[in-house]
């Protein structure tokens, strides 16, 4: 059987490798031989995947920032046409990435409407949709939505779609983290020690807009706080010198480490960008503060044009649609709102042991293990 996998960015990534890792473990149980291609990046190739292309490198949140991506992402989907028309898969899976992967679901589609397309994650046209025009193509071309959040699954059974919630991939993760005392072990976190992890990037665009705030922020804490010290896991190895230059400038105590799972485990709090690591963080009940920003044209034409608003950015704060997690947004990120933010969160604060509350209920909704594994049962059935 063979599968073409679609999907960008880092986060991406490991979701698609997840599922490539569960579709192997259900083939064999199956005995069913699969091919799986994908776009993604190094962990889907890790996991078993063969690599059309890398697309971790090409992924960008805003308009005027996705600009110099234009190019290379044609030339991908240039790619998948080709792959689709010399050796056309049996199944394609896309897995949110919503520009690229509209554009290959309309492909598929329209050239070759024998194959199935499975969206699993779709695009969060139910949190920030401008209008109903990428969600009625996903309705269209997507034989199936495997949804992770129930208010996805909800959003897109009442437009039209063959909704399956499989619940979140995330939770079985949770099985490869160390111990929390293991993981301080290992980094040499002294008992008396605070260990914030600093999230600042896995693209381009957050080195140059969020970094810089994010850093000042940590410098004025261990200003205040000399047992603090500062952990920085690498989500790509060309940002390390970028990262490594910004901490002897603004001169932190911090460090930069390859190995993710240590530092989200052995974490008392965490300054993170959005994205997927949030829901980690949650998963690991470690404290959040959680900021975004983009360039000042994108933020400029989503406020006055585009008419832009979201009720919630950070993954915790979308699975019950409910306020868990602090989000500092655009001109709200400022260092002085950081600190009073992470310092509120200290260890023994109340608004601490809210957020932990908090996450407890919000691992109820998402349900329990095994979500791949119904993912990849749910992919071969088809």
């Amino acid at each position: 059987m063979k599968i073409l996998i679609s999907t960008g960015e880092v986060s991406g990534d490991l979701q698609g490798a997840l599922l490539v890792e569960a579709l192997r473990r259900r083939g064999m149980e199956m005995d069913i031989p699969l091919e799986i291609t994908a776009l993604g990046g190094p962990k889907m190739a890790a996991a078993g995947a063969m690599l059309l292309a890398d697309t971790t490198a090409i992924g960008s949140v805003g308009l005027w920032e996705s600009l110099p991506y234009f190019i290379p992402t044609l030339q991908m989907q240039w790619r998948v046409r080709r792959h689709l028309r010399e050796n056309p898969p049996d199944l394609v899976i896309l897995i949110d990435y919503m520009g690229p992967n509209i554009g290959i679901g309309n492909t598929v589609n329209g050239r070759f409407p024998e194959i199935p397309v499975i969206y699993y994650i779709a695009p969060q046209e139910w949190v920030w949709s401008l209008g109903s025009g990428n969600t009625d193509q996903i309705v269209k071309f997507s034989d199936r939505i495997l949804a992770i959040f129930p208010q996805e699954a909800r959003y897109f059974r009442e437009k039209g779609a063959d909704v399956t919630w499989v619940g979140h991939p995330l939770i079985d993760r949770l099985k490869a983290y160390p111990e929390r005392s293991e993981a301080r072990l290992r980094l040499g976190i002294a008992p008396d020690e605070i260990a914030i992890a600093l999230l600042p990037a896995s693209r381009w665009q957050e080195i140059r807009y969020l970094m810089p705030v994010m850093f000042r922020a940590a410098q004025t804490l261990q200003e205040k706080y000399p047992e603090i010290r500062f952990w920085i896991p690498l989500s790509l190895e060309r940002y390390r010198g970028d990262i490594e230059g910004a901490i002897a400038d603004y001169n932190l105590r911090a460090k930069v480490i390859s190995e993710t799972a240590d530092v989200l485990a052995a974490a008392d709090l965490a300054i993170a960008k959005s994205g997927t690591v949030n829901l980690e963080l949650a998963l690991l009940d470690v404290p959040q503060v959680v900021v975004y920003r983009v360039s000042p044209v994108t933020a400029w034409i989503a406020r006055h044009i585009l008419k832009f608003s979201i009720p919630f950015m950070s993954p915790p704060n979308l699975v019950e649609m409910k306020a868990i997690v602090p989000e500092l947004l655009q001109d709200q990120v400022t260092p002085e709102a950081i600190v009073n933010e992470a310092i509120a969160l200290f260890p023994n604060s109340d608004r601490r042991e809210k957020m932990l509350l908090d996450y407890r209920e919000m691992r109820e909704a998402l349900g329990g293990g095994g979500a791949c594994d119904r993912a990849a049962a749910t992919i071969l059935e088809c």
